[in-house]
């Protein structure tokens, strides 16, 4: 049997982020194996850095994680000074991150009865690894240190990483990377050092992390009834902040990197999303994302990248990425089906919520480039839909959000072939030209009627083919193959249909329906795909996982479309879930049902944090308040009374058009919303 490269696990990791840098490691803050590492830009600076006493057990006992990337790691040093069976000597680790530097502050203290006497070594290593190597499993060699002053120094290429430690260690062994310190304590003493490594580019990063200042939106805080859904949403405002970067060619456009590890770099759907999730908190995010995409909005046909005129890039990398089974990435990838009509819906909505017109106008030519793209280039064949192919031969099979190469199977388990329609990029066309429609017209503009009726053809069409039926009734199908067969597989695609005004009332009341049937609604969030399915497997990527963006979606679209009594199960599913992983949801977990095991099963190489799972928590937030705004006409609207298990909060920081919106529930669930001067309050079941 031949050697296979295992991508690394993560689920146990400790992952501290100040993009472009993270640091993971073990639970003991031990840095070494797998995807261990402090990275910076794509790149791993470290590979290893262990401290300990040699032939001495270090065993953790304690984890705790401060704000901005402070993570304390608390380990006793067993054996050392013990007279009983309690522990005497302990090793504390600090680690706190910034952007291009990681810093660690060492205590060993003895609070034992005897004089404790020991060597302290550290161990450190780099290899430099590039972000897909780590994610392949790939070995990577260590590269040879040489000495730095009260340190150690590693360079390759542009990349220079500098290691230095005060006080001064005892020993330095350059080749093998171990600093050591000869320690003598007294019982009730106490040693300290600091540890500093920092991380340099010699072009200087690719996007560099904003500088100094508050996050790009308000900060959430939601206090009254102790509930879950009130400190998700304050681990994800924290973990959001550490995913922050910057457009180099305007620094203060900012824009959140997908997600840590594996995504901390510029993508599309991603960051859109994200964005969109936060509006009640603010327009900035959703600004600066809007203008760093269309600053690299495609301009020409280029198979090679699968550029084209008016298309919204998927990803930038420095570097080119190898994938598995052959596939390889150019650094900036436009590989991507949804991205640009979801740029489209981004401005629309960050207009309603009150981005000012002049910011909006200057972002009309984008748009109207990117309607060009969905009218000349999204259709291939001239069916009427959205399509996707990989016209490079080695770029990603499926291009929708569930972008993995078997995503998009037959109920039977056949995965389908490109040319792939999916039922979602349609919706979200269908509201994008809607969207664009509204802004022509606010802006007196051209071309508003023909999109809205290129919207209705579309919804016509879209009914027409797009709806199968089964035992249980009729459905929408995933997508549409390259024979135009439908794929007719129960899928999470569908959610995102709700909202879009794809569908009608009976149309959204049939998907509801699917939607929270045992077979999607795994208790913690929906399934990726039905649990009946041939295909189905709890733990694959997209094919039985559950994601929280995809189910905070999905209530949020249920919440649009009045069904509030269906949404509420999935959003207590989500709430719960994120009480499980310690309030930071990560990118995906297993679709095990809740009945089967208590707490949700990790997916063991999920990202966490991850933008559009943190940011997921304001979109719940917002679905169960049912709250909109439409601040150019001064207006806003909620629900009367909040889903029961949501009484007694009350939430501040969120904003219209830069001024303060205060919601509160009694106990009884009424919602009382405080609306700026000048705005109209609207209120709906």
């Amino acid at each position: 049997m031949s050697e296979i490269s295992l991508q690394p696990f993560l689920h146990d990791a400790q992952l501290s982020v100040a993009a472009p840098s993270f640091c993971a490691s073990r639970s003991d803050g031990q840095v070494g194996g797998g995807a261990d590492g402090f990275y910076h830009g794509d790149r791993r600076f470290l590979s290893r850095l262990e401290i300990g006493v040699p032939g001495v057990p270090n065993a953790p006992v304690a984890t705790a994680q401060g704000d901005d990337g402070q993570t304390t790691f608390v380990t006793v040093l067993r054996g050392l000074a013990e007279l009983t069976a309690d522990p005497a000597v302990t090793l504390e680790r600090r680690r706190e991150l910034r952007p291009g530097r990681l810093t660690e502050r060492y205590t060993v203290r003895n609070a034992g009865g005897l004089t404790a006497r020991l060597r302290l070594d550290l161990r450190a290593e780099s290899d430099f690894a590039a972000m897909d190597e780590v994610k392949a499993g790939r070995d990577v060699p260590a590269t040879a240190p040489a000495a730095h002053q009260d340190g150690l120094r590693w360079s390759e290429g542009p990349l220079t990483a500098t290691l230095t430690v005060s006080p001064a260690p005892d020993h330095r062994a350059t080749d093998t990377g171990v600093l050591g310190f000869d320690l003598e304590l007294a019982p009730g003493a106490s040693w300290q050092a600091v540890l500093e490594c920092t991380a340099e580019h010699r072009d200087g990063d690719l996007f560099p992390a904003p500088s100094a200042g508050a996050a790009p939106w308000n900060t959430p805080e939601v206090t009254g009834r102790d509930h879950h859904l009130a400190h998700w949403i304050d681990r994800s405002h924290r973990d959001l902040r550490g995913l922050l970067l910057s457009d180099p060619l305007r620094p203060e456009d900012h824009f959140l990197g997908a997600g840590a590890p594996w995504f901390l770099t510029l993508f599309g759907r991603d960051p859109l999303w994200a964005a969109r999730m936060m509006l009640p908190f603010g327009t900035d995010l959703a600004a600066g994302t809007l203008r760093t995409l269309a600053r690299r909005q495609g301009r020409a046909v280029d198979p090679a990248t699968e550029e084209q005129p008016g298309k919204i890039l998927h990803e930038v990398r420095r570097e080119e990425q190898h994938l598995d089974a052959g596939s390889q990435l150019p650094p900036c990838y436009y590989g991507t089906a949804d991205a640009t009509p979801l740029w489209i819906t981004l401005l629309h909505d960050a207009w309603r919520w009150g981005l000012p017109g002049d910011q909006v106008e200057e972002l009309l030519p984008y748009a109207e480039s990117a309607l060009t793209w969905l009218e000349h280039h999204a259709d291939a064949d001239g069916d009427g839909f959205l399509e996707y192919v990989d016209t490079s031969g080695t770029g990603l099979s499926n291009q929708g959000w569930k972008d993995s190469s078997d995503s998009i199977r037959f109920r039977d388990g056949r995965i389908a072939d490109a040319p792939i329609a999916l039922s979602e990029v349609q919706g979200y066309a269908h509201e994008a030209a809607v969207a664009a429609a509204t802004l022509l017209d606010a802006f007196g503009r051209p071309g508003a009627d023909r999109w809205r009726q290129w919207a209705e053809d579309l919804r016509l069409r879209f009914r027409a083919h797009f709806w199968a039926e089964d035992a249980h009734g009729p459905y929408p199908v995933v997508a549409l193959d390259r024979d135009k067969r439908k794929v007719d597989s129960i899928a999470s695609n569908m959610g995102h249909l709700l909202g879009t005004g794809l569908l009608d009332e009976e149309e959204s009341a049939l998907v509801a329906r699917r939607l929270t049937a045992p077979g999607m609604d795994s208790g913690f969030g929906l399934r990726t795909l039905d649990a009946d399915a041939a295909g189905f497997n709890p733990l694959g990527y997209h094919t039985g996982s559950v994601w929280p963006h995809d189910s905070a979606i999905a209530v949020h679209g249920l919440a649009r479309a009045g069904l509030h009594d269906a949404a509420a199960p999935l959003a207590a599913g989500l709430v719960r879930a994120a009480a499980a992983f310690d309030q930071r949801l990560p990118e995906l977990f297993a679709g095990h049902p809740r009945g089967q095991y208590a707490r949700p099963v990790p997916y063991p190489a999920s990202c966490r944090p991850q933008a559009w799972a943190a940011a997921s928590s304001v979109l719940v937030l917002q679905a169960l308040l049912g709250l909109e705004a439409d601040a150019p006409n001064r207006r806003l609207r909620v629900r009367s009374h909040i889903t029961p298990g949501y009484e007694a909060l009350r939430v501040t920081g969120l904003t219209v058009a830069g001024l303060p919106i205060e919601v509160s529930t009694d106990h009884t669930g009424a919602i009382d919303l405080r609306a700026p001067e000048g705005f109209t309050t609207t209120t709906g079941h």
